[in-house]
């Protein structure tokens, strides 16, 4: 054990348990080390805890879906992908939480002033704590439609929105490079089709977006964003069921770590956990299964884990990550583990190490 895992063992407690919550599931976390405090998203809701898992804030009134949440170390803020969309995801997220409200398509970066989060139940819109980025290139691919074989077909890439991000240097640069924002799309596992067998990928500097971001009005989304993402790669790992949930950079390993709900195209092995291996530069390749024979920047994942012989992908079958997944970049990750109190739902978030194995990637803490 290196001197810094000993360091931080120290410092760290090996669960925090966050209790009930009716916003929806944990979707994703982030820790704020420096000042130790641990954020997530319940769905419709953000949560700040201290490290002995009692609450200092939340923020409410979200009609969409929160998902996957980074900390920019940069700037302080804390970023979280959100949706929304009319789809069934959409729909049940406004019925779980009552509303005959029915907003537009829209697909933010909502980026929190979190050291503002300091009481329960803050108004996203009104208290002045949440501004939001829009992603016209997400929208774009989101809402185009063509005609294939006499059929409408909708969705390019077969994008149903955004899920998982996280902060990281671009692949193949140099270790200590700047980081940008990566963020990655949910897609539709719509087992007919062959276009969505790709992770997709997109990139962007933050660095510019204090003047692009704009207070959430989900009665009149706004438009401002950048015009385009800085770059868009796409990653081979066979069908998933709604994309990478959580996307998380490990400094330690340089992989991206994509935690995804299991496809169900039976000529891919469907791992729950997939590494790209972010020290290697995108290839421009031909993307499998595109109907209008598109090239790509296509990543390589890692040569670590379970090789499927068939297709030569590579992943493991770890059940957790999906609902939260943060590096500490010395080989600790905090890992969701969600459950459900009465109506409720909650989460334990776990301390583990990082192993790689085959087998298994993380083993608990204890």
């Amino acid at each position: 054990m290196n001197d810094s895992i000993r360091h931080a063992l120290g410092h760290l407690p090996r669960r925090i348990a966050t209790g009930p919550w009716d916003g929806g599931h944990i979707q994703g976390i982030a820790l704020d080390r420096e000042h130790r405090y641990l954020y997530c998203s319940f769905t419709t809701q953000l949560v700040k805890f201290d490290l002995e898992g009692r609450m200092i804030g939340s923020v409410r009134g979200l009609l969409g879906h929160l998902g996957c949440l980074a900390f920019n170390n940069r700037d302080g803020r804390l970023y979280g992908s959100l949706e929304y969309k009319q789809d069934a995801i959409g729909q049940g997220i406004l019925k779980n939480i009552g509303s005959g409200k029915r907003p537009e398509t829209a697909f933010y970066i909502a980026v929190f002033a979190a050291d503002k989060v300091d009481r329960p139940d803050m108004d996203a819109e009104r208290d002045g704590i949440m501004s939001t980025v829009w992603l016209g290139d997400v929208v774009a691919d989101h809402l185009a439609w063509w005609t294939q074989n006499g059929q409408i077909v909708r969705h390019r890439h077969g994008c149903s929105g955004i899920d998982g991000l996280s902060f990281g240097p671009d692949f193949g640069a140099a270790p200590g490079s700047k980081p940008c924002l990566c963020v990655a799309y949910g897609i539709y596992g719509d087992p007919a089709r062959t276009d969505n067998d790709d992770q997709v990928l997109i990139q962007y500097d933050t660095d510019s977006w204090t003047t692009l971001a704009q207070p959430l009005n989900q009665d009149q989304m706004h438009r401002s964003g950048p015009k385009h993402c800085r770059r868009k790669y796409f990653g081979r790992t066979g069908n998933t069921e709604w994309g990478v949930q959580n996307l998380e950079y490990d400094a330690a390993t340089g992989y991206w770590l994509l935690a995804v709900y299991r496809g169900k195209k039976t000529a891919y092995p469907n791992y729950a956990l997939y590494a790209v291996d972010g020290t290697k530069p995108a290839l421009l390749k031909a993307l499998q299964g595109d109907p209008a024979g598109r090239q790509g920047a296509v990543l390589s994942l890692a040569d670590a884990g379970l090789c499927d012989p068939q297709t030569g992908l590579r992943g493991w079958q770890f059940p957790h990550g999906s609902t939260g997944l943060y590096a500490m970049g010395n080989g600790l990750f905090y890992i969701s583990h969600p459950n459900r109190i009465g109506t409720h739902h909650a989460s334990d978030i776990c301390l583990y190490r990082w192993t790689g194995q085959p087998d298994g990637p993380f083993e608990p803490v204890s």
